[in-house]
Formats: C-alpha cells, structure tokens, sequence
C-alpha cells in the first residue's frame, strides 16, 4: 500500500523508520520530510496544514493511508478532510484533538469524568490571573491554553517568574495560544509519559517512556521541546498504568464518545506519579517527541498494523508484541536552543554510522546542502539505542554520539539519570 506520513521532524523520521519494515508498505512518501527521511521514503514538498492540498495530493498519488505525525494538522481538521473524501487516515478529528488544542477543554474534560488532576484556574485577562498568582502563592504552573510547540508552559518557583510568565504569554509571546491562560497547582511526583491506542471505543496500551525537558544536565536549564527519552519509565509500574487506565484514560474516552466526539489515534498521557498513584498533567494526541524514537525502536514493523487497526476500528482484535528491552534516545541540538541559536552548520560522521534494528540515528532539524547534512533547526538528531538493560542502551547511545563530528551542537550527558 501507498503510504503517507505528514511531519518532518525526529517523530516522523522514526514513524517512516518502522512503518518502511513493514511488508504491507509499498511506496513511502514524506510531507516535508528532512534529510534523514529522504534515504529511505521520497519526500514531498506539501502544506501539511492545508487539508485540501493533502486529500489532493493523496488522490493525485494514489496514497491508501495517512499517518498524521503533528499536532498543529490535527488542530487544523486535516483528519477530518481526508475522511470527508473516503480516505483512511491515523488521527483524531479537530473536536477530539482539543485534547492538546486546549488545555482549559481537558481540564473541562476530566471534571466530567472524575479524572485526577491538578487543580486549576483559567483567565482571558492579565489583571486577574495576577490576582490569582499573588493570592495562592507559588511554586504554580502558569500555561497558555492553545498549541505552543511545547514552549507554552512556565513551572514558576516563585510568584515574580508566574508574573512575568503572565505577563510573556498575554505580551503574545505565543501567539493565538496565548488568548487564554490556565494556572495550575504545582504538582510534586515523577512524570511519566503513557501512551494508548483508541479508535473511539477500544485502548490499547503501548508502552511508557521519560522525557527530559529541560536543556541541561540534572535537569537545569530552560524548558525545551524534549533533550532525550528512554523506554520503559520504571516509575510507571503495571500496577499505576492499570489504575491510570481505569481513573483518567478510559474515562476521558467515554467522555469524549458521549459528547459526539470519540477519540481515533494515540493519546499520550502525561502523569505525574507520587507515592503510587498518577494524576494527569497533560494530555497530547499524538506521539511524543522523542518519546516516539524509543516506542518506535521497540515496536518495530508491528507499528503499521497498529495505526491500521486503530484507524479501521479493529484495535479489540490486536495485541502488541513487545521486545523485552530497553531503548534510549539522545537528543542533539544546536548550540544556544531553545535560544536564539544559528542554523547551517555542517554535521560530519553520520555516514559512517550503523542503522540497525539496535542503533538508528534519527534526523529532525536537517538538510542536505553540497554533498553533506546541515543543521536546519534547534533540535537536530536523536541518537537512538536498544540495549538488554537500560545502562547498555545508554552506553551505546553515547557511543554514537562522540562519534558524531559537530561543533555547533550540544547534547545532555545523564539522559536516563533517574532510573539509573
């Protein structure tokens, strides 16, 4: 079958990876794609955003399925185009995408479901939300309500940062996202990132994964869109995964089903977990960044199966087979992210890498330009390794690393530090 994968970052270049080992794929085509992408799946120049461009261009090259790979196309219904013209797509509509769209709808969601969250409020003015912040006092999570490439939330330890934070995100810092404000309980615990299947009626389970957010060792530093990954996050024990099922998961998609709006795709649940039990942060209707380069280096040839049976509605039927081990990924970025940061720089040594069902370096910010790779964006690769134990994935996931020749970028060291 003809495939299509809408994206052009590490997501999508780990998503083409395991889709391209499956037998069912025949031609694999990538919108935009990167310079990683293009060695294994043609690249198409494509406004993903633009729902009626997509169905053209899956009609014009006989594309069978869309594997939708953002956020920002599900916001804008191009799910909803490509099912208006009858083709089979991975993704959930706009209504039920608000899930991420909106953070004030999701905590609107899990007080109709009972859901354990943090506790919250929400504002459409500056004035009373800093009345909010001086009267509750901090540490306070301070968010924009809309889609802000990961970049909207400001987890302030003190009542000036939850100001100031107001102050950057109804300045218009993050656009449109910012129109609303919702402002948290600051929640203690360890995060863990929980990802299901759903396709409207049926979850699957598909794994766990920790995320490292902010830009530095030992977790210092500005927030960024994600430093590096590992599967699976021992602090999501069978035992709290089957309770976040039960509490938070399940519930939000019958709650969505009873408001006409059933869930299709993957919900990525972010939890914060202390003393055994988990409460929701966030939800993300799509794969995780980088998160997505270690399910995928786990799962394998069985993920295109996966996204089919969720797409046709037949997930009650599947079961997902696991490699018993471990996966770890190491992001890359451009020195000065998720600053002001240059773009250009050469990037040597990639050729001369393995890619293996073992070690995969996965492109995000790259172009080609005269014969070699070039840093295009803030987040460049993710190095990515398996390993029997966890240490063994980390150790060859660096070994990659300091083989890889780029002064103009930067990586964290202690990538799986906590469960280490």
């Amino acid at each position: 079958m003809n495939i299509l994968v809408l994206g052009g970052g590490g997501r999508e270049h780990a998503l083409a990876w395991a889709i391209k080992q499956n037998p069912k794929c025949g031609r694999l085509i990538v919108a935009p794609g990167n310079a990683g992408i293009a060695q294994l799946a043609d690249c198409a120049a494509l406004d993903v955003l633009d729902g009626a461009a997509v169905v053209a261009f899956c009609e014009a090259n006989a594309v069978d399925f869309v594997v939708i790979g953002p956020e920002a196309p599900l916001a804008a219904g191009v799910a909803d185009a490509l099912a208006a013209a009858g083709i089979l797509a991975f993704g959930p509509s706009a209504a039920a995408a608000r899930l991420e769209a909106s953070k004030a709808f999701t905590k609107e969601i899990c007080d109709a479901c009972g859901a354990p969250t943090a506790a919250y409020a929400r504002f459409t003015e500056a004035g009373p939300a800093r009345d909010h912040i001086r009267r509750t006092g901090a540490p306070i999570v301070v968010k924009a309500d809309g889609l802000a490439a990961g970049k909207g939330v400001i987890v302030a330890m003190t009542e000036a940062q939850a100001l100031e934070g107001i102050d950057e995100i109804f300045g218009g810092a993050f656009g449109a996202a910012g129109a609303e404000v919702v402002i948290e309980e600051f929640m203690t615990g360890e995060e863990a990132s929980f990802f299901v299947l759903c396709d409207g009626e049926t979850v699957l389970p598909i794994g766990s994964a920790q995320d490292h957010k902010r830009a530095f060792d030992g977790d210092t530093g500005p927030n960024t869109g994600g430093m590096g990954a590992y599967s699976p996050a021992p602090v999501l024990t069978d035992a709290i995964a089957e309770a976040a099922l039960a509490q938070i998961v399940r519930p939000t998609i019958a709650e969505m089903a009873r408001r006409g709006t059933p869930f299709k795709g993957v919900l990525y649940a972010g939890l914060m977990i202390e003393k055994g039990a988990a409460r929701l942060v966030e939800y993300n209707v799509r794969f995780g960044d980088p998160e997505c380069q270690v399910l995928m280096m786990r799962l394998g040839a069985q993920v295109l199966d996966l996204l089919l049976a969720c797409a046709e509605g037949r997930l009650a039927g599947m079961q997902v087979t696991w490699a018993e081990d471990h996966a770890l990924s190491v992001v890359m970025a451009t020195n000065g992210y998720p600053g002001d940061h240059a773009r250009g720089s050469q990037i040597r040594g990639l050729e001369e890498l393995p890619e293996t069902s073992l070690e995969m370096v996965f492109h995000a910010g790259t172009a080609a330009r005269d014969g070699g790779i070039i840093a295009s964006g803030g987040r460049v690769l993710n190095v990515t390794a398996r390993g029997a134990s966890l240490a063994e994935a980390r150790e060859r996931a660096y070994g990659l690393v300091d083989r890889i020749d780029w002064p103009g970028g930067f990586c964290r060291r202690d990538i799986g530090w906590r469960a280490l």
